[in-house]
């Protein structure tokens, strides 16, 4: 999986309250994801969402997606977020995001190589991320191709494996 777009550029400590703003979205009992994202990241950068077109990428400081187990990863993937690159990564973050989807990586340099802005290139197979409009690549933690990770956003999430496999068994 080969992701090309534009850069937004995020700090250390980004937790999932930033991400999903419990006052305008757990306070509506029944809101879509689609909905919901309307308000993604509106606590620390109002109208981002707005903004946020289909490929778009972001990029992350240290600790990205910190705090409690609130699934905002489910935002990013309604906004069409492409892929999440960071520093480092919450383990709960990152699981949540393979789980439905959307692929992420843990790129150590990744925020020091990047402006908002700027396009990049995100080889998931190789861990590959290329800064296309300065011309720097940098590595980043590639998943082993038949890791259960990297094996669960091939199928583009975990329902998704789950019910090939289970169409494959017959049940």
């Amino acid at each position: 999986m080969i992701f090309t777009g534009r850069v937004w550029m995020f700090g250390d400590n980004i937790n999932t309250d930033l991400m999903m703003p419990g006052s305008q979205v757990l306070s509506q009992p029944g809101i879509s994801d689609k909905e919901a994202a309307r308000y993604c990241m509106s606590a620390n950068r109002p109208g981002w969402a707005e903004q946020v077109k289909e490929g778009d990428i972001i990029i992350a400081g240290r600790n990205w997606g910190c705090g409690s187990s609130r699934p905002a990863a489910r935002l990013f993937k309604a906004l069409g977020i492409g892929v999440i690159l960071a520093d480092s990564m919450s383990r709960l973050f990152f699981r949540n995001s393979v789980n439905i989807g959307l692929p992420v990586l843990i790129c150590a340099a990744c925020s020091a190589a990047f402006e908002e802005g700027d396009q990049a290139r995100v080889d998931m197979e190789t861990g590959k991320v290329t800064n296309l409009t300065k011309g720097k690549t940098i590595q980043g933690e590639a998943l082993a191709a038949d890791s259960p990770p990297a094996q669960i956003l091939k199928a583009g999430g975990l329902r998704k494996l789950l019910q090939k496999e289970l169409a494959e068994e017959g049940a």
